[in-house]
């Protein structure tokens, strides 16, 4: 049986398995109660058992007095800014996002759009392990109130970054994989207003994961094939809850996750240079561009809400996370495809050169991401050894990261499974599978030694 992933981060599950009705009502009374019976904006992607997950969490809220807005099917980070622009108490998206379409999941949001932090979460898990969520009687209950704004004004909002006129004397031709998923017609408008040509695949919003996902190299050959013959300009593939955007060049080459913020960053700061913000896991690639603007790069634990609050405070003008998502403060504090999307093409417009030479502009790294079964009990010692390896650097915020002049392993474990990831990075192939290998094997070593 697949465990249930409790955390600060949210709730995942396997529905029919342990993400149960009973929970979500829980979870739903729960959160209520943290926004002391508020406003709450709830959206949710486009798998099949979002309706069961929605009605349990509507229940949930309702039971503890919140007053409800629906904002439907979206993605994760359109439904996290109606949080904002609708001056709510909080929010709850309802989306497992990279996981398979078995799992369903609860993302928790704050009064500005952003994710619980640590604190904040502490304290949601404290009213639920604690049984003392707000009931209310019959006469405090609300209506649930409709709003189907979301992608409209995300899309506004997008697109007044860029230079739609250009865009459309310029007729881009785009390849498009949303996996079926909740940024599926929130794209598609985008592709459409700028005047582009698409080739669709699987953007049907119908919650049919016809692929993972999650978009790797492995999950989005289809989108690599179609770019090369169809002779398009670029490919762009999402994941189901459009908060991670991954690129395929003009010759069908799969760039990758990682170049999606480096290629943001690197228009940004042409326009607006200052400090970069990403997490202690995004490639050293992000170094080297900002370096091209005599920017810093400031790291942080691996989470999308330590990014957000470090942007937040320091003023930086762009930041995101390695894995596809880019953050840029004039849309909204939160990770999300569309925007890596605009910025793309916008970098491509005003250099007037393809994806795959911007690409190469920048100094390639290699990386290697590799994963072990771990539960909680056993990570305290394989977090131990690691801390007294020898590196150039040790960084304990986040696991354990060991930098080196000629690379960096980052050992941590995964807030939405129960495992380790282990992801290393160096200039050539051989020692960034020489530095995973290695740590791996010792994460293995202490995992067995510790028993069960």
């Amino acid at each position: 049986m697949s465990r249930l992933m409790i955390g600060i981060s949210g709730v995942r599950g396997v529905v029919g398995e342990n993400l149960t009705p009973e929970l979500l009502v829980r979870l739903g009374q729960s959160f209520g109660t943290y926004v002391d019976s508020g406003t709450v904006v709830v959206g949710r992607d486009t798998r099949v058992s979002g309706d069961m997950v929605k009605h349990a969490v509507f229940s949930g809220l309702l039971s503890s007095g919140c007053k409800i807005i629906d904002v439907g099917i979206c993605g994760t980070p359109t439904a996290s800014m109606m949080v904002k622009d609708l001056k709510a108490d909080g929010g709850i998206v309802i989306s497992a996002s990279h996981n398979p379409i078995e799992w369903n999941a609860l993302k928790f949001f704050r009064e500005d759009g952003m994710y619980l932090n640590a604190e904040q979460g502490r304290s949601l898990l404290d009213i639920y392990y604690g049984g003392d969520a707000k009931k209310v009687t019959y006469d405090k209950l609300h209506a649930v109130e409709m709003d189907n704004t979301a992608v409209e004004r995300h899309l506004k909002k997008v697109l007044d970054l860029i230079d739609k006129r250009a865009m459309r004397r310029r007729k881009y031709h785009v390849a498009l994989d949303c996996c079926n998923g909740a940024g599926s017609d929130l794209a598609l408008q985008f592709l459409h207003a700028i005047g582009a040509r698409v080739e669709v695949i699987d953007c049907n919003m119908n919650g049919d994961f016809t692929r993972n996902p999650e978009p790797t190299a492995d999950h989005v050959k289809q989108l690599s094939k179609i770019v090369k013959s169809k002779g398009c300009d670029i490919g762009f593939a999402q994941d189901a809850d459009a908060d991670r955007i991954a690129l395929v060049s003009e010759k069908g080459k799969f760039i990758g996750e990682e170049y999606s913020l480096c290629l943001a960053a690197k228009y940004i700061l042409a326009h607006n240079p200052g400090p970069v913000v990403t997490n202690l896991s995004t490639t050293r690639m992000i170094n080297d561009v900002a370096g091209e603007y005599d920017c810093e790069v400031i790291r942080t634990p691996v989470g999308e809400i330590n990014v957000s609050e470090t942007m937040l405070r320091i003023g930086s003008p762009i930041g995101g996370e390695g894995n596809g998502g880019v953050i840029d403060p004039r849309i909204h504090y939160g990770r999300e495809a569309l925007t890596g999307m605009a910025l793309t093409l916008q970098l491509m417009l005003e250099s007037n050169m393809p994806l795959s030479e911007l690409a190469a502009e920048i100094p390639t790294y290699q990386m290697e991401k590799q994963k072990v079964t771990c539960t909680k009990r056993q990570l305290l010692p394989v977090l131990e050894a690691l801390a007294n390896e020898k590196a150039d650097n040790i960084d304990v915020r986040d696991g354990v990261k060991l930098d080196f002049e000629d690379g960096w392993v980052h050992v941590r474990a995964s807030n939405t499974e129960p495992i380790v990831r282990i992801y290393s990075e160096a200039r050539t192939d051989k020692r960034a599978k020489e530095l995973n290998n290695k740590y791996k094997n010792l994460v293995e070593k202490v995992v067995k030694g510790s028993g069960e």
